[in-house]
Formats: structure tokens, C-alpha cells, sequence
């Protein structure tokens, strides 16, 4: 141990030299510092309501004992209600007082939320003027650590790949908006041949140009309000800005605007600016970035791949290797790579799959039997675990829910509880994303904490996402009443009763007894199924409601004697 805390120090000064001298961003310490007495506080406004987004990040970092303050969900958007920027803009200015730092999505403070930068009908005036608000509340508030996060509008391959997140047209239309912006982006970087060129010119024929140029001109909007955000930067108005590329290809509008939005930010390095694949993680990052700031602290991060691409595999739903992604979530959440896994404070493993192809958790395949990789990555995590290294897992094998063979593996050499944190949600990026953040955090959490972290991750990620929701989807035609996979609708309580039965289930035959999860309730607050808000608790027995104390007492007991 002494060795690895010399190392650490001697790669931290080499580290905080190159940054004073190349970048001139302020110093770090190397070394660790506690929090101080009580409570810090953090504001956060996530750029929606989902679980995800919002109460399960901020609840990584309040396991660690920050007052992590959010806006009532009533304020954030949903999927039908697109969220109020001028209230959350009301709601900061009477809670920022006496907060150590903020952690604040643009899209939420702009359009409302997420979805509402997708679909809103505001001028680009104002827009730009809410964006400025960020200045005035610097001013008011200039120790404050302020962190922002926005997104650069993403491209759906097609009207099924938007989740009904985009305007109506969308739905007929998205396939071919797609490839328009696809061949935009190319004949930016490389040129078109004469087929796409002709592909090109059909396009802009068969696309209404009603749609199109609302569609464009929305994301004009977006691309100058970041413009906005980078300038605020430079100006010295947030300590760290991040652009994160929603669902995009490696040739699609989104790419194309990110590649310029990263060029007019260039003049600020990585320590003050980043333009970088993913979105729903981010919050997950930039709160970890100010828990590091508030310590004073660097974490290491060593990854390792699973055997083949690894490394340079290109998952979908992103422009770039996850190398680059991983990378980039670690500048951002404020720690170094290194290249030896005893100098680590997360040793991330990466479950890759060796073609370097990312598929579906619905995916025929994904039944639990082993796979090419699945042993030998497995192997990778038991060594690590064995030698006492703290192991975090992206699982990225499939995109939107865990790789169950490799669950099957982790359950029967009992490592579930042995590592320190795990993702395998939404995207890759999103996993990955999300567990360096966690994983950075975990080495703070006590043990009960880091296990309450995975069993959240596991009902969801692994019981909901990869196994429950498919089954029950399948089944949803025979469930009485209107509503379908997107839209619940009156088929909402019993797929609410299905999934509590399912996951029951799946705690008896794959998770220790805990006692926490003798009662499973399961919600879907946007009234679809592809994310589910699941709730877990101990059974209270009967007879402890009547022996409670009277002040210990709901209030409408006290008022019924």
C-alpha cells in the first residue's frame, strides 16, 4: 500500500505540472482530504424526471453524506410534460444559498428538459437570454462550484428508434432525416460519390420541407444556445461545461455539429470544456467531478477490456470507440487513467463482446448461455476481485440491459458482492459513464452502501431490463384493456402487477436474502415500459404498527383518538 500512495503522489505531481504549464488550470492536491463537519450541500437539476436521471444519481452521492438538493419532479420534465425553465430558474434562486456547488442541465434551465429540446416552440431570443441567466446567478454567487451539462440534439436512425421523443413527423420521416444528415456530414468530411450525391438531392425532394425545416431549424436554436454556453465558459462562468452527443451515429447531424461546437470550445482544454458521446450519464459524472473538487481528490482509473475489439469497439448509438468515451467520462467526473491496475482507486472492466459488435438485450441470444468472451471476461473480474483490487463493471455487451450469461457467471462465483459498482443500462456510454462516477464514489461508501447501489442496479438493469421487460412485452397483447409498449395505458396496473410478481422471482432464484427486498413495488413514471422506477423495502410485520409510540404515530392515527 505504501508503494501504491507513493506512486499515486509521484503521477498526481506530474499530472498537476502538466496542467499548470500546458492547460494553466489551477493545482490539485494529491492528497486526500475529508469532508468537512456536517453536510455539504449540492445542488443538482437533472434534465428530466426519469429514475435514472434524477433520484437514482443524486442517491450515490448522498450515500456518501452531501445534501444533494433537486427540484420537486412536478418542475422537471417528463414525457408529456416538457418542464418549466422559468420555475426551475425561480426554484434555483431560492435554494442556491448556502450550496458548496451546483451540478445544472442546461437543456432543463433553457427548454424545460431533455425532450423539450427536441420538441419546443421557443425563439432562439429567448433561448439566448435564459442561457445568460447563468451569468447573473455567477455574479450572485461567485464561490460557488458551478457545473453545467447540455446536449447537442441527437439524430434517431428512424421513427421507432425516437420512442415517439421527437415531433410527429418523425415517425414517418426519421429513416430518411437520418441518412440526409448522414451524407450532410459526409460530404462535410470526405465527399459524396455520385450515387449520394443523387441519394442526397432525392432526399431533399421526399422530405416535406415543412418537417425538415422545422427539424433544422429547432436544431439551429440548440447549436447557437451552445455557442452561448462554450462563450459563458470562457468567460469564466462555469468551472466545467460538458456537451454530451445523444444518440447519434459516426456520420449524422449530430456529429457534424458536435465536431464544430468542439472546435469553438478548443481554446479551453479538457479541464474546463468537453464535447463528448452520451448524455444521461453525465449528470452522474459532473456530480462526481464536484464531490472530487470538494475533496480535493484525483482518482485513478485503470480499465480493462474484454478479449478482441475491445477497445476500439464502436457500440451502437455512438460515433466513436468506447475507449475514446471512457476516456472522456473519466476527464470529466475529474480523475486520470493510469496503466497499472495496484496504482487504481477503480479498476474498470469493460464486457465487451470479442466481435466488437454491440447487440440488444432483447436479443434472442442474450438467454444466459455463455458466449464467446463470457468465460474470459469473468475470469478478468475474479482476478481482480481476488487480488483485493476495488472492481467496477461496465457491461456493455448489449445495449439496454445486462449480459445475462455473464450474470449467470458473476451469480455462481459469487462476485455479484464482491465488486464495487456496476452498470449495464441504456447505452454503452451510459454504463460506462455511469459506473466510473459510482465506482470513483464507492471507495467513500461504507460497504452496506455499495450494496445497496448494486442491488439497484441489478433489479434494473439486470431483472428488469434484460429479462422482465421482455417477457412482458411479449405478452402485452393478451392483457385486457388499451395500450402498448410506448403508452401503458389502462394496461398499466397489470404490468405493474406482472413485473412486481416477475422480479420477485428473479431476487428468490439470483440475490442473497436481504431483507430489503422482501417487498418489491415497480412504477412507470413515464407510462411506458422501457424504464420502470423499482422500489424495495423489508416487510413490516402487522404487529409492529400497533405497538408504535404516539409520537412515532402516522398523523392521522393521533387525530382518530
Amino acid at each position: 500500500m505504501k508503494f501504491r500512495k507513493q506512486g499515486k503522489q509521484i503521477l498526481l505531481i506530474a499530472a498537476v505540472f502538466f496542467c499548470a504549464v500546458s492547460i494553466g488550470a489551477p493545482a490539485a492536491s494529491a492528497k486526500h482530504k475529508s469532508a468537512p463537519a456536517g453536510p455539504q450541500k449540492i445542488i443538482y437539476i437533472p434534465h428530466d424526471n426519469r429514475p435514472i436521471s434524477d433520484k437514482q444519481t443524486a442517491e450515490v452521492v448522498r450515500k456518501l453524506g452531501y445534501q444533494v438538493v433537486v427540484p420537486p419532479d412536478r418542475m422537471l420534465g417528463g414525457r408529456e410534460d416538457l418542464g418549466h425553465p422559468d420555475e426551475l430558474w425561480s426554484w434555483l434562486d431560492e435554494n442556491a444559498k448556502g450550496a458548496d456547488a451546483a451540478v445544472i442541465s442546461s437543456d432543463a434551465m433553457l427548454y424545460g428538459s431533455l425532450v423539450a429540446s427536441r420538441k419546443h416552440s421557443y425563439s432562439e431570443e429567448e433561448v439566448i437570454k435564459r442561457a445568460n441567466r447563468f451569468k447573473a446567478f455567477r455574479q450572485e454567487y461567485p464561490k460557488m462550484k458551478l457545473y453545467a451539462f447540455g446536449s447537442i440534439m441527437r439524430t434517431p436512425r428512424n421513427g421507432e428508434a425516437s420512442g415517439h421523443e421527437e415531433p410527429a413527423y418523425y415517425r414517418n420521416y426519421g429513416a430518411d432525416i437520418f441518412r440526409y444528415t448522414v451524407l450532410r456530414d459526409k460530404e462535410e468530411t470526405g465527399g459524396l460519390t455520385r450515387r449520394e450525391k443523387k441519394e442526397y438531392d432525392f432526399l431533399s425532394q421526399l422530405i416535406p420541407k415543412h418537417a425538415l425545416n422545422d427539424w433544422m431549424g429547432r436544431r439551429e436554436k440548440n447549436f447557437a444556445a451552445n455557442e452561448e454556453l462554450i462563450r459563458l465558459t470562457r468567460d469564466k462562468t462555469f468551472d466545467y461545461f460538458v456537451l454530451g452527443r445523444d444518440d447519434n451515429a459516426p456520420h449524422s447531424q449530430t456529429h457534424m455539429e458536435s465536431r464544430h461546437l468542439a472546435d469553438a470550445g478548443k481554446d479551453l482544454g479538457k479541464t474546463r470544456f468537453q464535447a463528448m458521446a452520451g448524455i444521461d450519464e453525465i449528470g452522474m459524472l459532473l456530480l462526481t467531478r464536484a464531490v472530487n473538487d470538494m475533496r480535493r481528490d484525483v482518482p485513478f482509473v485503470y480499465t480493462r477490456y474484454n478479449w478482441g475489439h475491445g477497445e476500439f469497439t464502436v457500440p451502437s448509438y455512438s460515433d466513436e470507440s468506447i475507449r475514446d468515451s471512457i476516456s472522456s467520462a473519466v476527464t470529466a467526473a475529474g480523475g486520470m487513467e493510469v496503466n497499472q491496475a495496484k496504482r487504481a482507486d477503480v479498476v474498470l472492466t469493460v464486457n465487451t463482446n470479442p466481435d466488437g459488435k454491440t447487440g440488444e438485450a432483447n436479443d434472442l441470444d442474450n438467454d444466459g448461455t455463455p458466449r464467446n468472451g463470457t468465460k474470459y471476461f469473468a475470469d478478468i473480474v475474479s482476478e481482480y476481485v481476488g487480488k483485493g483490487y476495488p472492481v467496477a463493471i461496465a457491461d456493455i455487451a448489449y445495449a439496454n440491459g445486462s449480459d445475462n450469461a455473464l450474470m449467470e457467471e458473476l451469480k455462481n462465483r459469487g462476485l455479484l458482492f464482491k465488486i464495487r459498482a456496476y452498470a449495464g443500462w441504456n447505452t454503452a456510454t451510459n454504463s460506462t459513464g455511469f459506473v466510473i462516477g459510482e465506482g470513483m464514489l464507492a471507495k467513500y461508501m461504507k460497504d452496506d452502501a455499495v450494496d445497496e447501489l448494486l442491488i439497484t442496479r441489478y433489479l434494473d438493469d439486470w431483472g428488469y431490463q434484460a429479462n422482465v421487460r421482455n417477457v412482458i412485452a411479449r405478452q402485452l397483447t393478451w392483457l385486457r384493456g388499451d395500450g402498448y409498449y410506448g403508452s401503458l395505458g389502462s394496461k398499466l396496473d397489470a404490468v405493474r402487477y406482472r413485473s412486481e410478481q416477475m422480479l420477485t422471482r428473479f431476487v428468490e432464484d439470483n440475490l442473497p436474502p436481504f431483507k430489503d427486498l422482501e417487498e418489491i413495488h415497480v412504477n412507470f413514471p413515464w407510462n411506458r415500459m422501457f424504464e420502470s422506477d423499482i422500489e424495495h423495502h423489508a416487510v413490516r410485520p402487522i404487529t409492529d404498527y400497533f405497538h408504535l409510540s404516539a409520537a412515532a404515530e402516522p398523523k392521522s392515527v393521533q387525530d382518530a383518538r
